[in-house]
């Protein structure tokens, strides 16, 4: 579908230079002297690249509809990940490198979302929260109020984070795969 330039919105994915790239960030600027244009961040959804590009009203570029596709985490087969299709229980490999440093959340029976072009999965979207079961966690140091009450702590899957000085090892955390960080004890 062929959109304005000036109609690129956050979240769009659009083909441009031969590839897919995704909106990150857009802001219309209207300058004393020429025309308005919209100058849109661009990271492409192959590689990572990021790419900042200038589209006036007049410029048309074509917008690409993703499909999107449930499937379930069945387990890690050297350097390849197995997922199951939820409808047609159809089996897909993907490479750890595809998943990138977010592998580790994984989990036996997790659901994910592919987002896939053409047939050609071009994205992962994990759960915004994982609950895991801490392994290791640094002892308290008394009176150490100045600084960030916070402390270390190692979970199951062997991620570092940062955790309240109450949590222990042993104890299950909820944890959000998008910044690494402590949401708060698990249920």
């Amino acid at each position: 579908m062929k959109i304005n330039g000036s109609e690129i919105r956050p979240g769009y994915v659009i083909e441009h230079a031969g590839g897919l790239w995704a909106a990150v960030k857009t802001a219309h600027v209207k300058p004393g002297k020429g025309g308005a244009f919209n100058q849109v961040e661009l990271k492409n959804l192959i590689d990572g690249t990021k790419l900042n590009e200038r589209f006036r009203a007049s410029e048309s570029v074509e917008r690409i509809h993703l499909d999107l596709n449930d499937y379930q985490f069945l387990y890690a087969e050297g350097e390849n990940l197995v997922f199951m299709d939820n409808e047609s229980y159809e089996q897909l490999e993907l490479q750890k490198d595809f998943v990138g440093d977010r592998a580790a959340f994984l989990q036996d029976g997790m659901k994910v979302t592919v987002q896939s072009h053409e047939g050609r999965p071009i994205g992962i979207s994990l759960p915004d929260q994982v609950v895991l079961a801490v392994a290791e966690a640094d002892p308290v140091v008394r009176g150490q109020t100045a600084a960030s009450s916070y402390k270390p702590a190692i979970t199951e899957n062997g991620l570092r984070v940062m955790v309240p000085p109450f949590v222990e090892a042993g104890e299950r955390i909820v944890v959000d795969t998008n910044e690494i960080t402590y949401v708060r004890r698990a249920d």
